[in-house]
């Protein structure tokens, strides 16, 4: 008779973890019991939730997936306003997380600010990363090479509405028209996908959490961009051609910084057809693809 085959992945789990005194965040993990780790880092004002619920579970299959909300967003602590904090402790918060779950070594996997933090994480917890994964995001400042455009001037005019008062539906509408113009022209856009996203933010943080922390803490420390040709840690670099608010060549600029030094490991490229700034699902199959195998030629390494 045929062996039975024993689960190897188990249901999300959710805690509140502390990482300095006074502020908790809100981390979940998933996936095969034992398995490698990887640590999702994502962007500026956005809660672990934005992690599409099908690319986590797909990485799950094989890794122990660890994703978290960074302070003032979702469910952790709205810190800012009583004690301002600086961008580059968002990566110290990183570490804490995986210190917290008993992690020695994770890959990790950052978005927009996520990538810049996931890249303070290669120069000085290197010894905490068994790969990095780097995309919709650019280059510390400082390194070498043409620098390249900023954001669209669409995105810039939409980013200085932010602070705007707004009620909750009109709210929920700016959201929905920001993931439209970070979407990007590279694959059509479903309007409705985008309110789904913020409407599960939204019950999962118990209503809209302001943008403004992270746009107000301090941006000093992200200028080590001429340390990354020091980079020995495997690195993928995924870029999306339709990024509007890094658009190319930023992935190019941020692959051709890594690892190019002495005793350095050069990045790995590689481009998703149609990727905006945004997970839509139409990218979650390519994207999912190419993350998935860098994983795991890493781990067989």
């Amino acid at each position: 008779m045929p062996t039975e085959r024993m689960p190897t992945e188990r249901m999300p789990t959710e805690r509140m973890l502390t990482v300095v005194p006074g502020v908790e965040l809100w981390v979940e993990e998933r996936g095969a019991p034992g398995a490698t780790a990887v640590l999702l880092v994502m962007g500026a004002a956005s809660s672990g939730l934005v992690w599409p619920e099908p690319l986590v579970d797909r990485l799950a299959r094989d890794h122990r997936v660890v994703r978290y909300d960074h302070r003032d967003t979702g469910r952790s602590t709205a810190a800012f306003e009583d004690a301002p904090y600086a961008l580059r402790d968002l990566a110290t918060d990183a570490v804490a997380v995986l210190d917290a779950l008993d992690v020695d070594r994770a890959h990790v996997v950052g978005m927009s600010m996520g990538g810049l933090l996931v890249q303070l994480l290669l120069l000085d917890h290197p010894d905490r990363l068994r790969s990095a994964t780097l995309f919709c995001t650019g280059a510390l400042a400082g390194a070498g090479g043409e620098p390249p455009p900023g954001p669209s001037e669409a995105l810039l005019a939409w980013w200085a509405t932010m602070a705007e008062p707004r009620d909750e539906a009109a709210e929920l509408d700016w959201r929905v028209a920001h993931w439209q113009l970070l979407h990007g022209s590279g694959l059509p856009v479903d309007p409705a996908e985008w309110r789904e996203t913020e409407e599960r933010v939204r019950a999962h943080s118990g209503g809209f959490r302001s943008a403004l922390a992270h746009a107000s803490a301090d941006p000093g420390g992200l200028d080590r961009g001429a340390e990354l040709s020091g980079v020995a840690v495997p690195t993928l670099v995924v870029e999306a051609p339709a990024d509007p608010a890094y658009p190319p060549p930023s992935a190019q600029h941020l692959a051709a910084a890594i690892g190019t030094g002495s005793g350095g490991a050069p990045a790995r490229l590689v481009t998703v057809p149609g990727m905006g700034h945004a997970l839509p699902a139409g990218v979650l199959g390519p994207f999912g693809d190419v993350v998935a195998g860098h994983l795991a030629a890493v781990d067989a390494g």
